[in-house]
């Protein structure tokens, strides 16, 4: 699998509750008023996105609130923030995600030393009428990614996030004249259609490459509860009816996917498994943006134009979902200024921020509703995949890389027809067994 594959780490499994959302006391927090802070400090990590879009932000934030923002940026983040904090000095909003090696966002979390920040979500976007969860992409705080807890209360805000889905040549269709799938049965149709002109439907990099697929799937055929029970290896649960119709889509998905893929989908190999797509010799692939840089100098069609949609639903009108990777940003339990922290983060969902940060040299993406307004067609293509309603799934199965090569691995014989789908069955369900008595111990 690719190198900037494996850096994506989903580090929590969605939690079937719905999150309560409780009032803040400082909700609008547009307007100056007495008792505020006069400054704040933030931290945040620098990433490839560089440190432009930061600063704007923090400048837009100043001229709208009055509130200094002492701007605190550092490729070792970790250290940098580690020694103050030990010293007693904290900032009062730190972006910095989930699954680094030095895990630092891990240690506050595991020793309760985050503000809640529940009450944000409440809370009216600084210069805007919206409030901050009805800005965010349904489904992006229903994760112990911002819920880490399992409590219904948000700790970790969502930031820049990066869809996955299945990525396509937006010109390939246009020019058969072919609309794109938005149910299963139109994407079966249209699998019909490409085989009249050899041209496979589904093509993969490797059958790891599934699992946000599957995520996604499990969320559409059962939503919350069967995805949690899915993703913990909970008693009977590959059983159930649900679970039979995730079984029979990708089972359906295999049987139109290019034969030669198989063949191709291992680490040294998947490029190839990619090219199928820029030379239109199959439609759809289950990947995330990282497929943009990394095939950017491979050649294509004429006319080749990459877009990427979240998986069709199960009939017309249903909920269609994708899953999403994303960083995050938090207060410290021990903030000086955790009002302005809040309404600091807030911010980051306005319109003006989501443009800042979009239009830095090396653009990153707020996980708002409407990140598409901020973006080039190119990208709007990959990224505005939740701009038509699509929701997002977050998260994933825990345990052991053995337990998903045993749901995933077999989709490669799947494909060439040395398994059928009740043997693959089979051995998922032996599998699902044997990790939950381990676990049970």
């Amino acid at each position: 699998m690719a190198i900037s594959k494996k850096l994506m780490k989903i580090t929590a499994v969605v939690s079937a509750a719905a999150l309560g959302l409780t009032a803040c006391s400082s909700a609008g927090g547009s307007a100056k008023s007495e008792g505020t802070a006069k400054s704040i400090k933030v931290a945040a990590i620098e990433t490839a996105y560089g440190q432009d879009g930061w600063k704007a932000v923090a400048e837009a934030f100043t001229k709208q609130t009055g509130i200094k923002v002492d701007l605190q940026m550092n490729k070792n983040l970790e250290d940098a923030i580690g020694a103050q904090m030990k010293a007693g000095d904290y900032p009062d909003v730190v972006h910095l995600a989930l699954g680094r090696e030095k895990g630092l966002t891990e240690t506050m979390v595991k020793d309760k030393a985050l503000t809640d920040l529940t009450g944000v979500l409440d809370m009216k976007v600084p210069g805007e009428e919206k409030t901050v969860k009805d800005k965010l992409i349904p489904g992006i705080l229903d994760s112990s990614n911002t819920n880490p807890y399992g409590d219904g209360k948000t700790y970790l805000a969502p930031m820049f996030y990066t869809p996955t889905g299945l990525y396509y040549d937006a010109n390939l269709l246009k020019k058969n004249g072919w609309s794109v799938p938005t149910t299963w049965d139109e994407m079966w149709a249209l699998g019909e259609k490409a085989k009249a002109k050899n041209i496979a439907l589904f093509a993969y990099p490797t059958a790891g490459y599934f699992d946000a697929f599957l995520y996604a799937l499990l969320y559409e055929v059962g939503g919350a509860d069967f995805f949690q029970k899915a993703t913990t290896f909970q008693n009977g649960v590959w059983d159930t009816p649900e679970a039979k119709q995730v079984f029979d889509i990708i089972t359906k998905v295999a049987s139109y996917t290019d034969k030669v893929v198989p063949a191709q989908a291992n680490n040294t190999d998947y490029t190839k498994n990619q090219q199928l797509i820029l030379d239109g010799k199959a439609i759809f692939m289950p990947n995330g943006d990282w497929v943009v840089g990394e095939m950017k100098d491979a050649p294509r069609t004429d006319g080749f134009q990459w877009g990427n949609i979240a998986l069709p639903a199960l009939k017309a009108g249903g909920d269609r979902y994708a899953t999403t990777f994303f960083e995050q940003a938090w207060v410290p339990a021990k903030a000086k200024n955790a009002d302005a922290a809040k309404q600091f983060i807030a911010f980051l969902y306005s319109d003006v921020a989501a443009k800042a940060f979009a239009s830095a040299a090396s653009p990153a993406f707020q996980p708002i509703t409407n990140a598409g307004d901020f973006m080039s067609p190119d990208k709007k293509a990959v990224y505005g995949i939740y701009d038509s309603g699509a929701k997002a799934v977050v998260g994933g199965i825990s345990g052991t890389n053995e337990w998903k090569k045993t749901l995933l691995a077999p989709i490669d014989s799947l494909v060439s027809g040395t398994m059928s789908e009740q043997q693959w069955i089979d051995g998922v369900k032996k599998a699902n067994d044997q990790i939950r008595a381990t676990l049970s111990k």
